[in-house]
C-alpha cells in the first residue's frame, strides 16, 4: 500500500493593502504640493511681510518674487486638483467614513493621555486612533481655508463675495498666513510620528 499523496498546501492569498495605491499617489502629490507652496509662500511675504519678521531667504523657493508666485501657483493647481481628488475618491470608498469616524471629544482625550504616556498602541496600522483622525481632519480643513483665502489674495475682484465673508483682502492675508502656520507645525508633528513609526513610512510607500 502506498501512501496518499498529500496535495501541496495552496498559496496563502496577499495580505490586502494598508494604504491602496490611488491613497499613496495622492499623499505624496499632497506633500510635494504643500513643500512647493510653503518654500514659495515663505519668499512671496517676504516681499511684503505682515509681521516684524521675515523668513531665512535659503529656505524659500523661487528665488525672486516673481518667480515666487509662479512657483506658488503651480503648486496651488497641484494642491487644489490633487486634494479633490483625494476627497472624492476618499468619499466614494467609504474610507472617510471608515478610518476618521467615530469620532469624540472623550475618545481624543483618551487616545492623547495614552499617547503622552507612551501606551498608546500603534498594533494596527490599518487603524487610526481619535488623535490622529482628528489631526486629518483638521489638516483636510486647514488646507480648504488656504485654498479659499489663497483665491482672494491671487484674485480679490474676481472673487469679491468670498473676500467679504473673509472680511476683506488684508483680513484674507492674515487668515492665510496662520493656516499656513498651522499646516507647517501638522507637517513636523506627522514627522515626528514617522519617525516615531518608521513602519508607518513603509507602508505609505508600498502598501503593505
Amino acid at each position: 500500500m502506498t501512501a496518499a499523496t498529500v496535495p501541496p498546501n495552496p498559496a496563502a492569498p496577499p495580505a490586502p493593502a494598508i494604504h491602496p495605491g490611488w491613497l499613496r499617489l495622492t499623499h505624496w502629490l499632497n506633500a510635494l504640493a504643500v513643500l512647493v507652496m510653503i518654500a514659495s509662500g515663505w519668499r512671496i511675504y517676504n516681499a511684503s511681510p505682515l509681521y516684524d519678521f521675515s523668513f531665512p531667504r535659503d529656505y524659500t523657493l523661487g528665488g525672486w518674487l516673481g518667480g515666487a508666485l509662479q512657483w506658488h501657483f503651480a503648486g496651488m493647481w497641484l494642491l487644489g486638483l490633487n486634494g479633490l481628488l483625494y476627497l472624492a475618491l476618499n468619499l466614494a470608498s467609504g474610507r472617510l467614513r471608515r478610518k476618521f469616524f467615530p469620532l469624540s471629544p472623550r475618545g481624543v482625550l483618551a487616545d492623547l493621555g495614552a499617547a503622552l504616556r507612551g501606551r498608546l498602541s500603534h498594533a494596527d496600522p490599518r487603524r487610526y486612533n481619535q488623535v490622529q483622525r482628528l489631526a486629518y481632519l483638521f489638516v483636510m480643513l486647514d488646507i480648504t481655508v488656504l485654498v479659499l483665502s489663497g483665491l482672494v489674495l491671487w484674485k480679490s475682484v474676481q472673487f469679491s463675495v468670498l473676500r467679504e465673508l473673509l472680511g476683506g483682502y488684508e483680513m484674507a492675508r492674515h487668515i492665510h498666513f496662520y493656516a499656513m502656520a498651522l499646516l507647517v507645525a501638522f507637517v513636523f508633528v506627522h514627522l515626528a510620528m514617522v519617525a516615531l513609526v518608521p513602519r508607518s513610512l513603509l507602508a505609505m510607500i508600498r502598501g503593505k
